[in-house]
């Protein structure tokens, strides 16, 4: 995608109990429906309906990019994160609130 390391971007994730939405700058991208796959899936084809936490990170090398070495000369790199906002619908809060028994 042109200019995708160049300028700032939005990018979301919308977290259902259902299914996961991934766009970028408001054009979703793709979405992952377990039941698409399995009619009744598991923790092993949707893992998502536990509390999670936000990992924001820029790995160099690892297992496929560092297998035959990583090139010094592109550093120093940046990685620049102008904001993060983490939004929870109604919905989604009384759903939370009925497993922890909360009223």
């Amino acid at each position: 995608m042109e200019g995708v390391s160049d300028e700032f971007h939005v990018y979301e994730l919308e977290w259902l109990p259902d299914k996961i939405i991934m766009s970028m700058d408001g054009e979703e991208y793709f979405t992952f429906e377990p039941t698409k796959f399995k009619s009744s899936p598991t923790f092993a084809e949707w893992p998502f309906d536990r509390r999670m936490h936000l990992l924001i990170n820029l790995a160099v090398g690892g297992d496929w990019g560092g297998v035959q070495g990583v090139d010094d000369s592109i550093f120093p790199q940046q990685f620049v994160i102008d904001y993060v906002r983490v939004y929870q619908s109604p919905e989604i809060t009384a759903l939370t609130e009925k497993e922890d028994g909360a009223q």
